[in-house]
């Protein structure tokens, strides 16, 4: 049987807060080797409300991705919300 949709996104979710469906904004928050966690942010009063893992293709690491070391003695930066 041939598969018709490949994935489906969000486009509206209830929001407790704004006490309607609200349109959502998809922002990637971890690239896990499981897969990519991402989280649906109303974009009314932008709280948080569902979030998804999606598995990405298992293969092979890149050689770019092999490759790149991190940086050592990197400073630490503040995370703005």
């Amino acid at each position: 049987m041939n598969r018709q949709f490949g994935a489906f996104t969000a486009s509206e979710l209830y929001c407790p807060k704004c006490k309607r469906a609200q349109p959502v904004r998809e922002k990637l928050l971890l690239v896990l080797p499981s897969g990519d966690l991402h989280e649906f942010l109303c974009t009314g009063c932008g709280a948080s409300l569902a979030k998804r893992t999606v598995s990405g293709p298992s293969g092979p690491v890149t050689k770019a991705a092999a490759s790149a070391s991190p940086r050592t003695g990197a400073r630490r930066g503040r995370l703005l919300n």
